[in-house]
């Protein structure tokens, strides 16, 4: 570890309210990501889990594109809350319609934005469903906690999502959260399609 790892962790735990939660769920997505790729490489290290490797290079070599697009979602995750922020903090002569607007417009970008971060969590955990049956099996357990942390991100980018459309109204706060409730659940069915898969595997 290095300090730019506390760095990131300091600016977490510093009084300022972003980053935030929305942020360490797209940071937790990236250690996810991270533990994947891990397990990816070990399984293309020997024939003995060639059965694996397919899916394996595939993770392999859209690496540098999960990683850092999870990283950039932590970043939109707090961007989009320093927007409402600012709609919030208009002048007081800021005409009434135009501030309100300004509001929604910013509010629905801070819950799509943790939203985006729910629906990679999903997709990774649909990966790890691939990777899981003929991956390295001295990697199982790491790949599990893959999964877990994507399961965290999935869930952390729900409270996110709910916390800003309680502010919204109409179609839009319905459609934003139905597809919440919809990745999140099919989440929560992945999660257990993988542990089933890995412990039959372990015997456990």
């Amino acid at each position: 570890m290095n300090d730019g790892y506390r760095d990131v962790l300091d600016s977490i735990s510093s009084s300022a309210p972003t980053p935030g939660g929305g942020s360490v769920a797209g940071l937790t997505l990236a250690h996810a990501h991270a533990l994947t790729i891990m397990v990816a490489r070990l399984t293309v290290k020997s024939e003995k889990w060639i059965d694996g490797h397919d899916i394996a290079n595939e993770i392999i070599e859209t690496k540098d594109a999960n990683l850092g697009h999870s990283i950039q979602l932590a970043q939109n995750d707090a961007l989009a809350f320093d927007e409402v922020m600012n709609a919030y903090r208009l002048p007081k002569d800021t005409d009434a319609i135009t501030k309100k607007t300004a509001i929604t417009e910013a509010t629905i970008g801070a819950a799509s934005a943790p939203l985006e971060i729910l629906e990679c969590a999903c997709d990774l955990l649909t990966s790890i469903t691939k990777l899981v049956p003929n991956c390295n099996v001295n990697t199982l357990t790491d790949l599990a906690s893959a999964s877990e942390l994507a399961l965290a991100s999935a869930k952390i980018a729900a409270y996110n999502v709910k916390i800003n459309t309680q502010y919204l109204e109409g179609d839009t706060k319905t459609d934003l959260e139905n597809k919440c409730d919809h990745k999140l659940n099919q989440c929560r069915n992945t999660i257990i399609e993988i542990n089933n898969i890995f412990t039959n595997r372990l015997g456990w």
